[in-house]
């Protein structure tokens, strides 16, 4: 079977799925081998399918504890007791605990180690200087009395236990040797003073308004266990501020006294109603389990009335919380209280928002509402929510989550003239967004309980990526900054990047590399490389097996293959632990048909292509000349009459004896008329992907091809694929559709595109700095004077 080459020519060719280039050079770099040389092994706690082992183990926390919020010292202080289980095969001789609140403390690490902008970003804008806020923070860091103050550490006889505190951690001495299977108890006082969030805080923090009223945020606030488990032993690294918290499971009983006429939202479900809320109140509270909408609790009217006044009595609202990481709350006497109640499988939950007034009216609209639908959509793709409670509060924290309860920012703005309250459209979708990824996080990592001092990514882009499955599904052009590929581009082109599988503490471009990264990367296995049918199963399944348990990235990655029955170490290993991008380029074209080697046909078709080069500058000049053979006709012959072209009866000879010596079938292929392109791609960007190829046909029509990225396997950075059609390709495009966060779409079709961008005309700065003329021009507004 002979192949006719219509754009160029080949000495040799073999049909075949690609056909691969092999250049002299480094040496082969196989982007599919696997991850085992990563990964840590397989055992009996964690198995090769990615699920938990027969021998699996976690250990377990129990708190009791009492806390005053002392309003005027904007402190608190607290005591509990704290019983430790030993699940672990291993026998502990101490504790670790966290005291993250050292953070705060003018020496922490996190003081020390804070940076300014660096001086060429400041030249970059022609001059040296900081935001306001920078320096006041540094200012104040170095004053701030800030840190916890363990005040006693007891066994459960009363004695005194050895401690020692290093920084955020603290190691408590048993008296004798925790083993397997036993427990301990040990009590614990301590207080400190509450930054304020938007000065000092991280997380947390309390927000003073005009009024003279606050807002306290409070997390982070009680000495909790570290946690201890088979990959890692103790999680005691220092908490400098970006790794987040790895805490274990288990019930909490919790008090919490604050002046009386504060309202008080937590972790866990209220246990003496009738202490602390009004008959209406609680009659609200009883129609809004059952309301199709959010059911006032605390109106806007009577918060209002009461940030008025000052109480000068103290009430005590007990919390309990089964089987829960960690425990939050805010208290105010300026919180509006909204609820709403929402079935989650069998799980009867109270969907509720605390907010001031200043947040109306965006709040009361979108807050509740966006907690129901996060619940709703989430449960879709993981696990239905088994909590009794799910609450978003409106404080200085802009975005920050914790079980049942997350804190969440952005409010309308006050008209300075008119007064009126007013929100822009990034404000009313940043709050639903916001909303949708705090609550989000008591799926991942407040129930998948991954390691988040090691790897932000388990918790913040698994989030980012459920976020914006719940965005798309709010309504449709839902303004979703994370997840679709293309507003991934500009970082993976950038150059200041670290791997996803970075240390949290170690990650540059945090936002991008933890959660946008991840979350594109996860859109992209399930829209263009498993489809969603097999994705959604994977991932459910790593929500079912994980859920109230510690899992790795590797657990991750193993489960996501297993319940696909896919090998992705090849995407694990480009997006998760390089930071490689996305660059295909398609480099030519060249198109082929079938020789039917009928030499009618043939021949006709050969002088067709002649006939279709462009006529010579010297033809066409010479155009109408007088020739010879013109005036002379006895000079011409046979071969004026017949060219090279010309059929002869040897030609049909040879055609029917080739012809006599094929089968059926081969005489069939070659009237297929088939035209056969080979296209050349190559990889840029060093990021193997699938190949995503629309196919224009001379007729108009239009169809995509898609090529698993095995395409790579032999050949990661050249390869050549054919593609038969039945009519000519004029022109392709590879990832029409913008689906695999390419960073150069320039160069992804053939023939070339040009790229339309703007040329900006601007004038001459006609206006150059003139002292002596700006000395003389008269003060507007004159600046208040400084203090003498």
């Amino acid at each position: 079977m002979m192949l006719k080459p219509l754009h160029a020519s080949l000495a040799a060719i073999t049909l075949g799925l690609a056909f691969t280039a092999h250049a002299a050079g480094p040496a082969f770099d196989d982007k599919f081998r696997q991850l085992d040389e990563l990964l840590p092994t397989p055992g009996e706690t964690r198995t090769a399918s990615g699920a938990p082992g027969h021998a699996y183990w976690q250990q377990r926390a129990d708190y009791k504890l009492r806390v005053t919020l002392d309003e005027n010292a904007r402190s608190v202080s607290g005591s509990g007791t704290v019983t430790y289980h030993n699940n672990s095969p291993d026998t502990l001789s101490y504790l670790w605990v966290q005291l993250d609140q050292n953070m705060f403390r003018g020496d922490s690490d996190n003081r020390n180690i804070s940076t300014l902008p660096s001086r060429s970003a400041w030249q970059a804008r022609g001059n040296d200087g900081v935001k306001f806020e920078a320096l006041r923070f540094q200012l104040e860091s170095r004053t701030f009395a800030g840190g916890i103050d363990i005040q006693s550490v007891t066994g459960s006889d009363g004695r005194p236990l050895p401690h020692v505190i290093n920084k955020t951690m603290m190691r408590i001495d048993l008296p004798q040797p925790l083993k397997p299977g036993a427990r301990t108890s040990f009590n614990i006082t301590w207080k400190f003073n509450i930054p304020e969030m938007n000065v000092l805080g991280r997380r947390m923090g309390f927000e003073r308004f005009k009024d003279g009223n606050d807002i306290y945020e409070i997390a982070q606030w009680f000495p909790r266990m570290a946690a201890y488990y088979d990959i890692a032993g103790w999680q005691n690294a220092q908490y400098l501020g970006d790794g987040e918290f790895t805490l274990e499971f288990g019930d909490y009983d919790v008090q919490i006294t604050v002046p009386s006429d504060h309202v008080v939202a937590a972790t866990g479900e209220l246990q003496n109603a009738g202490d602390v809320l009004t008959a209406a109140q609680r009659d609200r509270l009883k129609q809004a389990r059952t309301a199709g909408k959010p059911t006032m609790i605390v109106t806007q009217a009577e918060a209002m009335a009461t940030e008025k006044g000052r109480a000068s009595t103290m009430k005590t609202w007990r919390f309990n919380a089964k089987n829960v990481r960690d425990f939050a709350f805010a208290s105010s006497r300026k919180f509006i209280w909204d609820a709403q109640g929402i079935k989650s499988g069998k799980q009867d939950v109270m969907a509720m928002s605390y907010y001031p007034a200043e947040a109306n009216p965006l709040w009361e609209k979108y807050s509740t509402p966006a907690v129901v639908h996060t619940i709703e959509q989430y449960n879709k793709y993981s696990f239905d929510y088994p909590y009794p409670v799910a609450i978003s509060v409106n404080g200085p924290v802009g975005g920050m989550e914790y079980p049942m309860i997350s804190f969440n920012g952005r409010r309308p703005t006050k008209d300075a003239k008119t007064g009126e309250l007013t929100y822009s459209r990034a404000t009313k979708y940043g709050l639903i967004s916001v909303i949708i990824h705090e609550v989000g996080h008591n799926y991942f990592p407040m129930i998948v309980n991954s390691d988040e001092r090691q790897w932000t990514w388990m918790d913040e882009g698994l989030n980012s990526f459920l976020q914006f499955l719940a965005e798309d599904a709010w309504e449709a052009n839902y303004p979703a900054r994370r997840g679709e590929a293309r507003d991934i581009v500009d970082y993976m082109r950038s150059t200041n990047q670290a791997p996803i599988m970075t240390n949290a503490e170690s990650t540059l471009q945090r936002g991008n590399n933890a959660y946008a990264k991840p979350a594109t990367a996860l859109n992209i296995l399930r829209e263009t490389i498993l489809g969603r049918e097999l994705f959604d199963f994977a991932f459910k399944e790593y929500g079912e097996r994980w859920k109230f348990k510690r899992p790795t990235p590797a657990d991750f990655f193993r489960t996501m293959e297993d319940a696909s029955g896919t090998d992705l170490d090849w995407f694990w290993r480009g997006w998760f632990y390089t930071t490689d991008a996305v660059d295909i380029s398609v480099d030519g074209m060249t198109e082929y048909t079938v020789s039917s080697q009928d030499p009618e046909v043939e021949k006709a078709w050969a002088r067709a292509q002649k006939a279709a080069q462009p006529l010579s500058v010297t033809d066409q000049r010479n155009k109408g000349m007088a020739r010879r053979v013109d005036a002379h006709p006895e000079l011409k012959d046979f071969y004026n009459e017949n060219d090279e072209f010309t059929v002869t009866n040897k030609d049909r000879n040879k055609y029917a004896e080739t012809m006599a010596g094929l089968e059926d079938w081969q005489k069939d292929l070659l009237k297929e008329g088939k035209h056969l392109t080979l296209v050349d791609f190559s990889n840029k960007g060093g990021l193997v992907m699938p190949l995503i190829v629309e196919l224009q046909l001379k007729s108009g029509k239009k169809t995509i091809e898609r090529i698993p990225a095995e395409v790579w396997r032999y050949s990661p950075t050249k390869i050549t694929k054919l593609f038969i059609t039945d009519e000519p390709i004029v022109g392709l495009t590879q990832d029409p559709y913008w689906e695999t966060a390419d960073i150069d779409v320039s160069n992804n079709s053939w023939p070339r595109k040009p790229t339309p961008s703007r040329l900006e005309l601007f004038k001459t700065n006609t206006d150059p700095s003139n002292l002596m003329r700006d000395a003389r021009t008269p003060l507007k507004n004159a600046l208040p004077k400084a203090a003498e």
